[in-house]
């Protein structure tokens, strides 16, 4: 499956590359029909296999980064290059809360500052007693994020609530009551990965 803005894009590139091919030859216009596709593989959408149990699963493709305190909470980073899948989704089920957008800059997203400075768009989601914070944060190359939901839905574990275009960031923030399951350096994959376990759930 292909996230529908994909579409748009490569179709644009692709009617570009058209043009230019018929005005110029086919040579020159080799580089936007390489940019279309790239665009369906950017934008691409597989479906996943969302584990059961009082577990929290990863909010997006790539790699993790850094596991820090901040504050009273547990906070994962997670690193999104421009060949994962950027298609976002909740890491636990329950009630949207809480959306909170945040201007800010654009430097490359696997900086550490990147989590406070970045342009970035916070929700919290709150269901079977915990509360879960995730952070989509744009990048140096990301300048649009988008959110499906509002406060008051109803999300499940691993359903899809947006993307950021391109390079980007994804915070997971936790409270004491989640034990973290990765550590620096793991890849993860949305919706299947699990990153952290409920302690006081069997």
């Amino acid at each position: 499956m292909i996230v529908i803005t994909g579409i748009y894009y490569a179709l644009g590139l692709a009617a570009a590359g058209a043009i230019v091919a018929w005005l110029a030859g086919p040579w020159f216009s080799t580089p936007l029909w390489l940019l279309a596709a790239f665009c369906l593989y950017f934008f691409r959408d597989p479906d996943r296999e969302i584990p059961p149990g009082p577990v929290a699963v990863s909010p997006a493709d790539g790699k993790v980064v850094a596991i820090k305190p901040e504050g009273p909470l547990n906070r994962i980073s997670i690193f999104l290059n421009v060949f994962d899948v950027h298609v976002n989704r909740t890491p636990i089920g329950g009630t949207i809360s809480k959306v909170q957008y945040q201007k800010g800059c654009f430097m490359v997203a696997s900086k550490e500052e990147c989590s406070t400075d970045n342009e970035q768009n916070v929700v919290t989601v709150q269901g079977d007693g915990t509360t879960v914070i995730f952070k989509q944060i744009a990048g140096l190359i990301a300048r649009r994020i988008v959110f499906d939901k509002k406060v008051g839905d109803k999300v499940s574990t691993g359903e899809r609530i947006g993307l950021i275009k391109f390079g980007s960031r994804m915070d997971i923030l936790f409270g004491p009551e989640w034990e973290i399951t990765v550590r620096p350096g793991m890849r993860v994959a949305a919706g299947s990965s699990i990153i952290a376990r409920r302690k006081d759930r069997s």
